[in-house]
């Protein structure tokens, strides 16, 4: 993976699933806790790096491997990332030889394995639709929500270990996600923001899936964003429980498990190592 920070800053590997792209910091020898400040820093595609979300693989405990931590481009924290958590799964089994790790998270507990492919699995763990949960602001029915935003309506909702809300058009590549994506992510009705998807049935057990991911924007992929998509759309009588996601990036897998446990499934690939610069970090 990477090396113990030194003095000339802090090393990291840049990965992306499906071009969801991640900077991972290795933080289990020592603690990796950067400002919002420094994480914006490092967020700037032009100035820094450039991510959707930065993650820290820290100690875990008992029978974890790690512990990992989300932060989103714009320097807040996340509860969960899929594509993300695939990635640094990746990291993990090319270091052990394992065929398959622990990690401990905000969000919840996350299992993931290498398929015979290649192809890398993450366990989200239960999907919660009760609107305590996910949370919003007042009690609903979260498998159609009484709320609309421009000609968006009635979506469904749930958490993955982050809040997500699935619109289903007839279209997805017609919606303005850029324009409607934040509007309705700051809505009052989500008190911890939300992510955004618009979902669209292209076949049979297949969506097209574009995601306004909270706190960073359009997004090439979303894993979690995915599987709400696929748990929505099932939960409307749209799909089965297992589910072929088309993202701008790729492809995407998603079973519902009959145990309420949701997996994804797609590939991962390492793009370049290198140093976080002391500046990007101060």
């Amino acid at each position: 993976m990477t090396a113990p920070t030194n003095d000339k800053g802090r090393p990291f590997t840049k990965m992306h699933g499906l071009g969801n792209d991640f900077v991972i910091v290795d933080a289990r020898q020592e603690p990796f806790q950067p400002s919002p400040e420094a994480l914006r820093r490092i967020a700037d595609r032009h100035r820094g790096v450039g991510y959707d979300q930065l993650i820290a693989i820290g100690p875990g405990e008992g029978d974890f491997q790690a512990r990992l931590t989300f932060w989103n481009a714009d320097g807040s924290e996340s509860g969960a990332c899929g594509n993300g958590t695939r990635c640094a799964a990746w990291l993990m089994l090319e270091e052990s030889g394992r065929p398959n790790v622990y990690f401990q998270s905000v969000g919840g507990d996350l299992i993931c394995r290498r398929e015979p492919d290649g192809r890398m699995t993450v366990d989200l763990g239960h999907a919660r639709s009760d609107w305590r949960e996910i949370p919003l602001a007042r009690k609903s029915d979260t498998r159609k929500l009484s709320f609309a935003k421009g000609p968006l309506k009635e979506p469904a909702a749930l958490s993955l270990g982050n809040p997500h809300v699935t619109f289903f058009v007839d279209d997805a590549d017609k919606v303005d996600l850029a324009g409607l994506g934040p509007q309705v992510e700051h809505d009052p009705l989500f008190p911890e923001r939300v992510n955004v998807g618009i979902a669209q049935l292209v076949g049979p057990d297949e969506l097209r899936v574009r995601v306004w991911e909270r706190g960073v924007g359009i997004t090439q992929a979303c894993g979690t964003g995915a599987a709400a998509a696929a748990v929505n759309a099932s939960r409307r009588g749209l799909v089965g429980r297992k589910v072929k996601t088309r993202l701008d990036g790729g492809e995407l897998f998603v079973w519902w498990r009959e145990y309420n446990h949701v997996e994804i499934t797609g590939e991962v690939f390492r793009s370049f190592t290198g140093t976080l610069a002391p500046e990007l970090l101060a």
